[in-house]
């Protein structure tokens, strides 16, 4: 995804953080000098962070539905995802 942070202008030729194309090298020697278990972790830590903040946001858009309404429609979304 490229593009620039909404309402932050960028001098001509710089690389919005927000939405590199290329990992950051300080970022990619942390995770090498990780153990599997702790990848794992962080893996398992954003997957479920995600689908929080799917859930508040379809809150948000959605304030009739029911918390049932609202986790179907999370699970939903990551299950089909792909598709």
């Amino acid at each position: 995804m490229s593009g620039e942070t909404p309402g932050i202008p960028l001098p001509a030729g710089a690389r919005d953080p927000y939405y590199a194309d290329e990992p950051d090298p300080m970022q990619l020697e942390i995770y090498r000098k990780m153990t599997p278990q702790q990848r794992l972790r962080v893996a398992s830590n954003l997957y479920w962070s995600a689908r929080k903040l799917k859930a508040a946001g379809l809150r948000m858009l959605h304030p009739d539905w029911t918390e049932e309404q609202v986790l179907r429609a999370v699970r939903d979304a990551f299950l089909y995802a792909g598709d």
